[in-house]
């Protein structure tokens, strides 16, 4: 996928990411980042815009994978991945996912349906590394999943290093209430394709049985 895009331009290929999705969160190239990394080991130039990934800041784990395997990164606001899509700043999306529906749902960190609509708008591909794993055939409709709500003190509370030693201070007054659901789910129509071990299908039902044969001959397809 990142070799095709590559083909087109004289230039990086500029990617976005969102939360963790490397050897950190998984194993060996992780899922979201293991294209990345496929395409720098292969030769190909690419960029990758990373989400801060707020309030846990799983982004800045992504920025630390980056550096360590040397591919060129920006960490950047949440907020920060429409404005740069709208200035053809950003080639494709790439995701992780927790849970994936039978119809190509995909549940992800908070934020990442912000990032769909996003790219929708602005004609930028959308892609989400889903491990067969992740796919629950049990469930068809991505409504259906129940979403964590965290506790209100990874959104009160910013941590960090001060003089060498971790410290956090305080956001919000206690007084305030706060809500801190920890998951969204991105609608199959937002997807331009899943990415799986198998291959890379469209998200959607007939798409993630032409990769899982044996998936459709247990439901009598």
């Amino acid at each position: 996928m990142i070799e095709q895009l590559a083909r087109d331009r004289d230039r990086p290929v500029r990617l976005l990411t969102h939360c963790n999705a490397g050897w950190l969160a998984t194993v060996d190239w992780g899922t979201a980042l293991a294209p990345i990394y496929r395409a720098h080991d292969a030769g190909i130039p690419v960029e990758v815009w990373v989400d801060e990934t707020r309030p846990r800041n799983q982004g800045l784990l992504t920025a630390w994978e980056l550096a360590q395997h040397g591919v060129p990164h920006t960490v950047i606001a949440d907020n920060a991945g429409g404005h740069l899509m709208q200035h053809g700043r950003v080639d494709a999306c790439i995701v992780g996912t927790d849970r994936t529906t039978a119809d190509g749902d995909v549940c992800n960190k908070i934020g990442t349906y912000l990032k769909a609509l996003a790219a929708h708008d602005t004609g930028v591909p959308f892609y989400v590394a889903a491990p067969s794993p992740s796919i629950d055939w049990t469930i068809a409709r991505g409504a259906d999943i129940p979403i964590e709500e965290r506790s209100a003190a990874e959104v009160r509370r910013l941590a960090g290093v001060a003089s060498g030693a971790v410290a956090e201070i305080e956001l919000v007054p206690a007084a305030t209430a706060v809500a801190n659901p920890a998951f969204d789910v991105t609608p199959a129509r937002l997807v331009t394709g899943l990415i799986t071990e198998r291959g890379v299908c469209a998200a959607s039902r007939d798409g993630l049985r032409g990769l899982f044969p044996e998936r459709a001959r247990a439901e009598g397809a």
